[in-house]
């Protein structure tokens, strides 16, 4: 079975996994590091820059490149993923545009600009850490449920649900574009390794999906079963539906402290 941890709350979640960012940048200071967006990780990115902030982390090094895209938001658009990212990630660690990889939602030729993105996460080393949210339909990135298990960057139409879901960002449904570029199953499996945050019981059926049923191209997320360091971090309320829960606890809590996440 993949790593679980059982945490409070996503406070808790965000300090564990900025504990385990902080430890990967101490010992590779230009580390790739992959971002998602959404709510689920802010609490990451809060717990990181207190540490910035209180001296006790150097990221003048750290690399951050991106998971997905929306498609058509002109550049500089406050809902455009690369904007959220600047607001959220960069700005607060004090990073410039020039630390960040993204895919261009804006190209004329959007297959040639996920093809682009893909090469250059090769050309940059690969990404040492990418951080992954939880649809409540399982999706990660922006691959939903049928997605190929060995997709890569490519340019996908979101589904009505995921569409309202983001609607909270917009001033209307309406607003909400129709297509993103997202890192493919394929492309994110390539990361040396995987952090999933999933938090409130609306997501306890997916990490329970992902988890401990079957891989299934119906379960994006269940793709991290073939991950060799995956680690899912979940609130008391995702977890509520794991049938495995005490050993989870078990087993974390026997892990040796310098080993980490």
């Amino acid at each position: 079975m993949m790593e679980v941890v059982i945490v409070p709350d996503a406070g808790a979640g965000g300090e564990l996994i900025a504990e385990a960012i902080a430890a990967l940048v101490a010992r590779k200071p230009e580390a790739l590091l992959g971002v998602a967006t959404g709510s689920t990780p802010l609490p990451i990115y809060r717990a990181l820059a207190a540490r910035v902030s209180a001296g006790t982390l150097d990221v003048d090094r750290l690399r951050v490149c991106q998971l997905d895209e929306y498609v058509g938001l002109p550049a500089g658009h406050p809902e455009s993923y690369r904007s959220v990212i600047h607001r959220e990630v960069l700005e607060p660690l004090g990073l410039g545009l020039d630390s960040f990889l993204g895919p261009d939602g804006t190209s004329e030729d959007i297959p040639a600009a996920c093809a682009e993105y893909d090469a250059a996460l090769a050309s940059a080393g690969g990404v040492d850490l990418q951080i992954l949210g939880i649809g409540t339909d399982g999706h990660i990135g922006f691959n939903e449920p049928c997605s190929s298990l060995a997709s890569r960057t490519r340019i996908k139409t979101l589904t009505p649900q995921t569409r309202e879901d983001n609607a909270r960002f917009f001033d209307s449904l309406d607003e909400v574009p129709h297509h993103v570029i997202t890192q493919g199953i394929g492309t994110i499996l390539e990361a040396r390794h995987l952090v999933l945050l999933a938090t409130g019981a609306g997501k306890a059926e997916a990490v329970a999906a992902t988890v401990e049923g079957p891989l299934a191209a119906l379960v994006p997320a269940s793709a991290l079963q073939l991950h060799p360091h995956a680690t899912i971090v979940v609130d008391e309320a995702a977890a509520a539906q794991l049938k495995h829960s005490d050993y989870f606890r078990a087993t974390y809590a026997a892990k040796p402290a310098w080993q980490g996440l």
